[in-house]
């Protein structure tokens, strides 16, 4: 069964589950009507995920008839927006999710998300700040990660290392952190933690033109030149216009 199959099932039970022999109508109980809420939620997730915007929207307005205050069918909705590239539609759901839970880190973290997007480095900063204080957060490693990243476009490197580094502590399953962890060592001299970040991030992370120029830049650091010829031949099959490309070939 698919994913929307699978949803759909689960919104035509709920929605029929008491309507039988006469019971009760189910949207006219809290329960039943939090449930239908749910369902459409993840029914216009569901379209969301599958490459649908257009589509979502449809149970996700209908999540919100329910429930005009639920703050997951506005993030939801909000996550459409931004897929449709309709910023400030977008933001508008974003705000009247955080206006029913403020303290969301889920939330915080999406719209955080938002805003690097839209380059509002220091407003993300802010917002995935305020994230990162729920301690309980599951994916509190994420909004140190993006910390880090926010960092980094504005200028504060080792503000970026730190967060990085916290990313990386609370979950070592962070390839951005730790691809920029094995850059920013490369550049600071420190040529042992930067391999040794860059081998962790080949365990999980995909080779990009990027990681290919780091990758010979460390080879030829520790005299492999095997590895660097090796990854090379990548760069110029796999990314020959890039500019990483053209500085691979300025370093030789």
């Amino acid at each position: 069964m698919t994913l929307r199959a699978a949803l759909f099932l689960l919104l035509a039970t709920v929605l029929t589950g008491c309507v039988t022999s006469g019971k009760q109508d189910p949207l006219k109980t809290e329960k039943g009507r939090d449930e239908a809420r749910d369902a459409y939620i993840q029914l216009g997730l569901g379209y969301l995920r599958a490459g649908n915007a257009e589509q979502a929207k449809v149970p996700l307005r209908q999540a919100l008839e329910i429930d005009p205050s639920s703050a997951d069918a506005h993030t939801a909705l909000a996550a459409v927006y931004q897929t449709e590239m309709e910023p400030q539609l977008a933001e508008t759901e974003y705000r009247k999710a955080l206006s029913s839970r403020s303290d969301d880190a889920r939330i915080l973290n999406n719209y955080g998300g938002f805003l690097f997007e839209q380059k509002r480095y220091k407003e993300a900063y802010d917002v995935y700040i305020k994230a990162a204080e729920d301690g309980l957060y599951p994916e509190r490693s994420r909004i140190f990660e993006n910390l880090g990243l926010v960092c980094l476009q504005l200028k504060q490197r080792e503000q970026a290392k730190e967060y990085f580094e916290k990313a990386i502590r609370l979950n070592r399953n962070q390839p951005s952190a730790l691809i920029e962890m094995a850059e920013l060592n490369y550049q600071d001299r420190q040529y042992v933690p930067a391999r040794a970040y860059y081998q962790e991030y080949l365990k999980q992370g995909p080779q990009t033109a990027r990681s290919l120029l780091l990758g010979i830049r460390l080879a030829k650091i520790f005299d492999d030149r095997d590895t660097a010829a090796s990854y090379g031949l990548q760069l110029k099959r796999l990314y020959p216009a890039s500019p990483e490309y053209q500085a691979y070939q300025a370093d030789k």
